[in-house]
């Protein structure tokens, strides 16, 4: 007895060593992770460098080009994408490089599908911001910027299209200091630039790195020619001093003179890189395949592991706490759905696992709707290929195939009640009408807007009131251009299109105060409710629309009762009573008020908010607010005074000019409602040549005569109708 007691303990040992020596199996695998994105300004070579990863990675085998005939680039799988040489919607795939598993997020450039970047961005540990070699740091490179600060993403900078005329690395860098207030760190330095762009100097081997081969999928790593040997040593000293703030141990070394081991160095690059201290600059040229393979090692090297990321989760049966997640897969499942897709089939759901397993037949909880949905089928994105799994763990990137649910759900395993952080979400600026020509397209018609407005939470469908027409409203014109020919090629529906329409807004211009006694007495039980307090403005533009104050001490107005009011006041800011445009920009202090002990009721302060709202807005001398874009124009500097011109005719206000060799870039500010249509307006002063991006920059106070022509207008739509 006493040697089998001896045997069941060995054994029993034996398991939990093995069960041990799995689980850092697993845990190292779950290291080699790598979840990253690749954002940038519009045409910075985003897609084109996406290309390169999947070629020289093995995951295709012949590349092809965004634009120039030929099936278009992998990423860009959408007729549309492939047609105008421009990224619409996200894609996903997964490659190998060394030993790393890279999960690949490619995002548009262009403003008006920013959301795609921001929900991918939400779920990715990594990223590399693209920026062109000319262009430098431009208007959506600051948007991008924005989104990857909001959600704490690490990044490694790459400035691409080094064989442009033009191309000025150091401008470049310059500019991420200083437009971006980013530590930028080059690890490179290039050898040529332009058309004499021969390949890059690793700072960090003090190599030069070069590329053969058809492709240039063979780097050659050789000796730094004599003539870049100075500028490399004195590049590779600032490097040096650069992150030796960021580790006293190198600095000890510096300050002796002692030799840097090439390991020591990528492991403070990489610790101050995950801790957003620096971010590491290389650079190459993705068209003539140069720089990309280093750009990869950078990526494994540099960037972080599921393992170096924590996320946090809110425990719903604890009180909405804050709780770290863990990449452990023996815990309860916590995945966040970042993306969905509704095709024929059924619905795809794009989501991230961050804790715990997903598997195949089993049953998850979704956190907002608390319904339990079994997990059919788990298939692995590339572009629009698909590969069935069994099961994922945490760090990977899956869909999920015909399951319920919305962009930005939380999905939990058993014993568990958690929600992550959701994702921002802009407001339209821009709308339009849509008219279908029968019944028959209006019924194709409603399958595609509810697709689309399911899939994309920026893009907005609703019905004017007066006129019953179907309103579409999103980011910008080009936004709205391409629903409207998915919605003719892809569901057959014949649609008129009305005239854009600017989404204006009200808001106050001073504090006002309201008192307002909400009394009915009808026979039976009546209602009561009063509410006393002030309208601040808010005029920060960062700040939300609408916050709320309860100042109510010593129960003047019972608890159960003041979210009644607040509610209220939302209600009231659907439509201004200027032009009944959206309010924003007010701030309701709740200071006093009184209530009756049985006609009292949630509804009776809900009513009572409602109006006292009216009462305070209107004293407080409103004022109507419209959409100013952010413009960034790149035109040949012959036509810059024209273009200025122009602008300034459009109540534009120039924020700066850059002037370059043979062409200019012109920055303003220019109200939305002067924009629409000028991209015909630019083509004709310049002879089609110059280019030009626009995004949303804020809402400001309109001139009182124009506002006044808008309220006009709005009144006599009205009486046109009232006619009818």
């Amino acid at each position: 007895m006493k040697r089998r007691g001896v045997y069941c303990q060995m054994n029993e040992n034996n398991l939990k060593r093995e069960d041990g020596q799995n689980h850092e199996k697993v845990m190292e695998k779950i290291g080699k992770i790598r979840n990253i994105g690749i954002s940038a300004h519009i045409d910075s070579g985003k897609t084109t460098l996406s290309e390169r990863f999947l070629f020289y990675s093995g995951r295709i085998h012949r590349m092809q080009e965004v634009k120039g005939g030929g099936d278009g680039a992998t990423m860009d799988f959408m007729d549309l994408e492939r047609e105008r040489g421009i990224t619409i919607a996200s894609a996903t795939t997964q490659i190998q490089w060394q030993d790393k598993i890279i999960n690949l997020i490619d995002t548009p450039g262009h403003v008006d599908f920013t959301v795609e970047v921001e929900r991918s961005l939400r779920v990715l540990d990594g990223a590399v911001m693209v920026l062109c070699s000319v262009g430098g740091v431009q208007s959506q490179s600051v948007t991008v910027d924005r989104q990857m600060k909001r959600y704490r993403v690490p990044r490694i900078a790459f400035i691409n299209k080094m064989d442009r005329t033009g191309a000025n690395p150091s401008r470049v860098i310059k500019d991420i200091r200083e437009k971006l207030g980013l530590n930028a760190v080059p690890l490179e330095l290039n050898m040529g630039v332009g058309e004499n762009f021969k390949g890059v100097i690793d700072l960090i081997s003090m190599k030069a790195v070069t590329h053969e081969g058809s492709n240039g999928e063979k780097v050659i790593h050789s000796d730094i020619p004599a003539e870049y040997l100075e500028d490399a040593q004195q590049a590779r000293h600032e490097m040096l001093d650069a992150l030796s703030m960021f580790n006293d141990e190198l600095m000890v070394m510096l300050l002796e003179n002692q030799p840097v081991e090439e390991s020591m160095l990528k492991q403070i690059i990489r610790e101050a890189t995950i801790n957003l201290d620096i971010v590491p600059v290389m650079m190459g040229t993705a068209v003539k395949n140069k720089g990309i393979q280093p750009l990869l090692d950078a990526v494994c090297d540099y960037l972080p592991s599921p393992l170096d990321r924590t996320a946090f989760a809110r425990d719903h049966d604890n009180g909405g706490a804050e709780t770290p997640l863990s990449c452990d897969p023996d815990r309860p499942m916590v995945g966040m759905v970042f993306k969905i897709v509704d095709e024929t089939f059924g619905q795809l759901s794009y989501m991230r696992i961050y804790q715990g397993k997903l598997i195949k037949g089993q049953q998850y909880c979704n956190a907002r709707t608390g319904k339990s949905l079994r997990a059919g089928r788990i298939v692995r994105m590339h572009a629009d290929d698909r590969e069935e799994i069994t099961e994922a763990g945490p760090g990977d990137i899956v869909a999920l195939l015909a399951i319920d649910c919305a962009s930005g759900d939380t999905f939990c395993g058993d014993d568990v009640n958690y929600s992550l952080e959701n994702i921002f979400v802009a407001d339209p600026v821009i709308s339009l009408s849509v008219v279908p020509a029968s019944s028959a397209d209006q019924d194709k018609m409603a399958k595609a807007l509810n697709r689309f407005m399911k899939e994309d939470p920026t893009f907005r469908v609703s019905t004017d009131e007066e006129t019953g027409d179907t309103l579409i409203a999103g980011m910008g014109e080009l936004h709205l251009d391409i629903y409207i020919e998915r919605m003719k090629r892809e569901y057959k529906a014949a649609v008129t299109v009305g005239a854009p329409k600017v989404s204006y807004r009200e808001a106050p211009t001073q504090e006002a105060t309201y008192d307002y006694r909400h009394k009915k007495q009808t026979g039976g039980s009546g209602q009561f409710a009063h509410v006393v307090g002030r309208l601040i403005p808010i005029t920060d533009s960062d700040a939300a629309p609408y916050e709320f104050e309860n100042n109510i001490v010593g129960g003047a107005i019972p608890k159960e009762y003041i979210p009644a009011v607040d509610k209220g006041f939302q209600m009231a800011l659907d439509k201004g009573p200027i032009a009944e445009y959206k309010i924003v920009g007010v701030k309701m202090c709740l200071d006093d008020g009184s209530f009756h002990d049985v006609d009292s009721s949630e509804m009776a302060f809900r009513i009572c908010a409602v109006e006292a709202f009216k009462q305070a807005f209107r004293a407080s001398k409103p004022c109507l607010q419209e959409p100013i874009m952010q413009v960034e124009i790149e035109t040949p500097t012959e036509y810059q005074g024209n273009i200025v011109s122009d602008l300034n005719s459009r109540r534009g206000i120039i924020q700066g000019t850059e002037n370059h060799e043979t062409y200019t870039i012109i920055r303003a500010e220019v109200p939305l409602a002067k924009m629409i249509g000028y991209s015909t307006s630019l083509r004709s002063m310049s002879k089609g040549m110059a280019t030009f991006t626009m995004e949303m920059s804020h809402y400001a106070k309109m001139p009182q005569s124009l506002a006044e022509e808008v309220i006009l207008s709005r009144k006599q739509q009205k009486e046109q109708l009232a006619r009818r």
